[in-house]
């Protein structure tokens, strides 16, 4: 049966994240620009004919239903299609990390089933299908760095700057993982901000607005906090992307401690917390597989 190995799943990070309101049904609406970084997973989906689905980690054990059975399991049925598959998952990219891995993987293999099981289904109808499994599935089946509104279902390409793109991203990840409903339950989240606009972000893009779900995190774990003043003491600047709990700092030429090596450790930054995860990314054009699947509109 045939297969699609070695496929990326990349992260993304929030340069902004701004909460707008809240529709009647309590989902909140949400305005921010996405950007696909270069820390990924890696995916190897085989096709079974017996229409099984089965998932196999190859690092750090998943939860049993994590988002890949689920997406797998969504096609399956709309699609009502009698192929299985065994997807297998280096895992890289931590959960629980405001950094869209486990929407990645989910979206890469709504983007290699649609290819092995035949289907070659418009991007559009894939989008379609993978918002009901999370609202940042969508941004990675569309495969552009995005100016994302509503819940995540408005996604418009934007062209990020060289300058950001160029710039190196430090991350820095705490040993603890925010449940979204206490973010989005918190007497802390700012629910007003005014809407944005594309041309003031492009006008300053490393320091444009912020995320309004900081402080609602930062109130549910001292680590996040902790994370923030590391960051901003080291590089001059810091934010929270998603709803954390992982940080990011632009590591600019005027950053007192650049260069920094591919990867840092919780020694190198003080801390003692050996579950601290530390990187240096960049910031992609568009996702990998764009142009390596099927060439769907």
């Amino acid at each position: 049966m045939p297969s699609l190995t070695d496929l990326p799943a990349p992260a993304k990070v929030n340069l902004f994240l701004h909460v707008t309101g809240r529709r009647p049904d309590g989902y909140h609406l949400l305005q921010s620009v996405f950007m696909l970084i270069d820390w990924q997973d890696t995916l190897h989906v085989h096709t079974r004919s017996d229409g099984a689905l089965r998932r196999h980690d190859l690092g750090p054990a998943l939860p049993a239903e994590d988002l890949c059975l689920k997406a797998a399991r969504l096609l399956q049925a709309e699609s009502g299609v009698s192929l299985g598959c065994d997807i297998e998952i280096q895992k890289q990219v931590p959960w629980g990390a405001g950094l869209g891995g486990g929407s990645s993987d989910a979206a890469t293999v709504l983007l290699a089933l649609n290819q092995l099981w035949g289907l070659h289904w418009p991007r559009a109808r894939l989008e379609a299908l993978a918002l009901s499994l999370g609202a940042d599935v969508p941004f990675f089946v569309r495969g552009h760095n995005a100016w994302v509104e509503g819940v995540g279902e408005h996604i418009t390409p934007i062209a990020l700057p060289a300058e950001v793109l160029d710039t190196p991203l430090a991350l820095l990840k705490p040993p603890v993982a925010v449940p979204t409903s206490a973010i989005f339950g918190s007497p802390n989240l700012k629910r007003d901000s005014e809407h944005a606009i594309v041309a003031f972000f492009l006008a300053e893009p490393k320091c444009f607005g912020r995320n309004d779900l900081q402080l609602p995190a930062e109130a549910y774990s001292r680590q996040i906090g902790q994370a923030l003043e590391i960051m901003q003491n080291r590089f001059g600047n810091s934010r929270m992307s998603g709803s954390g709990s992982t940080v990011f700092a632009w590591m600019n030429d005027s950053s007192p401690n650049t260069p920094c090596p591919p990867s840092f450790s919780a020694t190198d930054l003080g801390l003692n917390e050996l579950d601290w995860v530390g990187r240096v990314v960049h910031g992609l054009t568009q996702h990998p597989l764009l142009d390596a699947l099927d060439p769907i509109a």
